[in-house]
């Protein structure tokens, strides 16, 4: 009997101690817990990081709105959730952290990211929506000077990156005996290459042409022949796959409708390089 009573007991202790537990989880957890998705409509709100420095995809105004073609992708987005959209500023060098960012920043971020790998190591990217490829911006007068790298890598070229994306890696590896120069401001570089202040600005193939077309004394000589080929896409933060499919879906919708395409030509883009 004693035994029996023991064994009670115990069964009683174990069945407090999972009912003490499990709700303990939910309530540590909390919107943690919940798909993105739903915590997003529950919010009335999707929260995107973009730099707002990169014509034409993602540009600060001076009333404090974006504009480009980035920001009408994520205002899609949002439109197809149900939700308003609001626009949180992030930066280059700090992109990847502020992804990261606990608790967290925003729910993805747009605007010009390109897939690599190494962000795919640690974070989510959706499919690409935009083809782009790295070129330069130099003087039009330069402009018979520089055919390819080989021709830029020299130790009398100075080469102008902003800081911390991959136009600053692309120049750290290809161009190891250029003069490199690391410019807090992406927008400024292209006056301080028509200026003279450096020779060549290490940039895309989706933001050189904005800059030829406002400012004759630029020129993009290798816009046609990019040094890499990839695509830009939609970054988040791992755990959020509720989120991704969305992006996708909505990504997906647009290419079959035509209005993606449309976008690009609003903005003179193209989606793929064939």
């Amino acid at each position: 009997m004693r035994k029996h009573l023991n064994l009670f007991f115990t069964a009683l202790l174990l069945i407090g101690t999972v009912a003490i537990i499990l709700p303990g989880c939910n309530r540590d957890n909390g919107t943690e817990s919940q798909p993105t998705i739903e915590r997003i409509k529950q919010n009335g709100v999707l929260l995107a990081g973009t730099t707002g420095d990169y014509h034409p995809l993602t540009f600060l105004e001076e009333d404090g709105s974006y504009t480009g073609f980035g920001i009408e992708v994520a205002e899609t987005i949002a439109k197809e959730l149900g939700v308003a959209i609001r626009f949180v500023p992030t930066s280059w060098p700090t992109l990847t952290a502020d992804v990261l960012e606990e608790p967290q920043k925003f729910d993805l971020a747009i605007g010009g990211i390109t897939i690599t790998d190494k962000r795919l190591e640690t974070m989510l990217m959706s499919e690409g929506y935009l083809a782009n490829g790295k070129t330069i911006l130099c003087r039009q007068a330069d402009a018979d000077k520089f055919k390819s790298l080989e021709d830029i890598d020299k130790p009398e070229v100075k080469v102008m990156v902003n800081p911390g994306g991959t136009n600053e890696l692309l120049a750290r590896e290809k161009l190891t005996h250029a003069t490199i120069i690391v410019h807090e401001s992406n927008l400024e570089i292209p006056r301080l290459i028509a200026e003279g202040v450096a020779d060549i600005m290490i940039t895309e193939i989706t933001e050189a042409p904005y800059y030829t077309s406002i400012d004759e004394r630029l020129a993009a000589p290798l816009i046609d022949k990019p040094f890499t080929k990839g695509f830009i896409g939609v970054l988040m933060r791992k755990g959020q796959d509720d989120l991704l499919k969305a992006v996708n879906s909505t990504i997906e919708r647009m290419k079959a409708d035509g209005s993606l395409k449309k976008l690009h030509e609003k903005y003179g883009l193209v989606y793929s390089f064939e």
